[in-house]
């Protein structure tokens, strides 16, 4: 997800979208949402929206986010051609999920495919965008059938991809490093306690790109 601007209340509109989703603050809301709404959305999205605005894309106008992915879709539309429509959704902001479901319902589509972009699945970030579809269409009378996408942490093309882009990077350095890092966004671990298999994935995309 992504706001729709870096002023402090679109900032402020998505953060507490974001940190109001249940599969991401697992804490309960009466003791959480006072807290969100309260001390920390009075100070979070002027530093949040300062970090979004060295970033912005000025030429688009538009978050870098939304620039790239918006790239993605039109170039995989024109891969898969006219017969399949491909469309893209934000779990937090715009386009929202129920706003491109609809589209998708409304334009005849009557097979959907949920394709979160998450390499490696959690709780967090594949079960609460798929979450996002679901409640869409649990409110449609005439609903698609849909499936989801698995995750694809381990899928040979994927590894490939990260392989060839690492060796790009690094033949493009003017030393050779003795190490190449690879970094994960961090989830609680009592998280991974409770069965989210994140960091196991996350453990064999590195091993495998290794």
């Amino acid at each position: 997800g992504t706001p729709d601007g870096t002023d402090y209340w679109s900032v402020r509109r998505y953060l507490s979208e974001f940190l109001s989703d249940p599969r991401v603050i697992e804490t309960s809301p009466a003791i959480w949402q006072p807290i969100l709404q309260g001390v920390i959305l009075s100070t979070r999205p002027q530093q949040t929206g300062a970090n979004y605005a060295r970033i912005w894309d000025r030429e688009a106008g538009d978050s870098p986010l939304r620039v790239i992915t918006r790239r993605q879709t039109a170039d995989l539309q024109r891969r898969l051609g006219a017969g399949v429509v491909v469309d893209f959704a934000m779990r937090y902001g715009n386009p929202s999920t129920k706003s491109r479901v609809e589209a998708l319902q409304q334009a005849g589509c009557q097979k959907i495919l949920l394709a979160p972009l998450y390499p490696q699945y959690s709780a967090t970030t594949t079960a609460t965008a798929n979450d996002k579809a679901f409640d869409a269409l649990r409110k449609m009378r005439w609903q698609p059938a849909v499936r989801t996408a698995p995750a694809y942490f381990d899928d040979p093309n994927y590894v490939k991809a990260l392989g060839d882009s690492i060796r790009d990077g690094v033949a493009a350095l003017d030393f050779e490093p003795d190490v190449v890092l690879t970094s994960y966004h961090g989830m609680p671990v009592t998280y991974h306690q409770k069965g989210d298999p994140y960091y196991c994935q996350c453990q064999k995309t590195t091993r495998l790109t290794r």
